[in-house]
């Protein structure tokens, strides 16, 4: 059982699988089968996990557009004295997803709040990636387009720690292009599906892995990993 406190409640960050279910840890699994309430960002995802280790607190949702509503509902059952776990998608929560801003008024409101580390798409793709790990740069999404686009792109054009992004299929031919155009060429990783059956890793020169993926029917979920500014052409 989680350690039994008087006063206010505390909220744990649990990570959870990017893909392959065993990638959860013990300390993952005990917190989340003793917590008051988990608040998860995609309730069906949430109750296969929870189904597969035998966990039955009761859950609830908290994803982008029902965030301002049940953050306050959250907080207000934590300074009542309950434990809430949150979890992602995937991964490790309050990074690329609706969770950061339930941390920081949790710890405005003097909530203790305590991660519990596990799996994170963009750290994997990064030490697999075999570009430079000392200084490393993410970035989450790209804005999609226009004016914030292309600062963006300026902006990683100028780094020299490693670059790691998040891309959906459907436009990862278009990022690719543009960072070619924007940065020239670089060694860059195309990581897909992360430990899941499919997973596949394409790695060289944005020029060659844009021949190598065009034409192909992308699926699944994408991290980039560029070199830096010199460190990788």
């Amino acid at each position: 059982m989680l350690e039994q406190r008087k006063g206010t409640g505390r909220l744990y960050l649990v990570a959870t699988p990017i893909g392959n279910q065993e990638d959860i840890t013990l300390r993952g699994i005990k917190v989340l089968r003793n917590v008051d309430l988990i608040a998860a960002e995609d309730t069906r995802r949430a109750k296969r996990l929870l189904a597969r280790y035998r966990i039955r607190a009761p859950l609830t949702s908290f994803f982008e557009h029902n965030e301002p509503v049940k953050k306050e509902a959250l907080i207000k059952r934590m300074i009542a004295g309950e434990d809430i776990a949150l979890i992602s998608d995937a991964g490790t929560p309050g990074i690329s997803d609706p969770g950061f801003p339930l941390i920081r008024q949790a710890i405005e409101e003097g909530i203790e709040v305590i991660p519990i580390p596990g799996p994170s798409a963009h750290v994997a793709a990064l030490i697999l990636s075999g570009l430079p790990t000392d200084s490393f740069h993410f970035f989450g999404f790209l804005p999609p387009k226009g004016a914030k686009r292309n600062k963006r792109l300026d902006e990683i054009r100028e780094l020299r720690g490693t670059i790691v992004l998040y891309e959906a299929p459907h436009r990862l031919l278009r990022t690719l292009h543009d960072l070619q155009e924007h940065c020239g060429e670089r060694q860059v990783v195309v990581a897909r599906e992360l430990t899941k059956t499919y997973e596949e890793v394409i790695r060289g020169e944005i020029g060659k892995v844009l021949m190598e993926v065009h034409g192909k029917k992308i699926r699944g979920e994408i991290t980039l990993v560029l070199a830096g500014k010199g460190r990788g052409t």
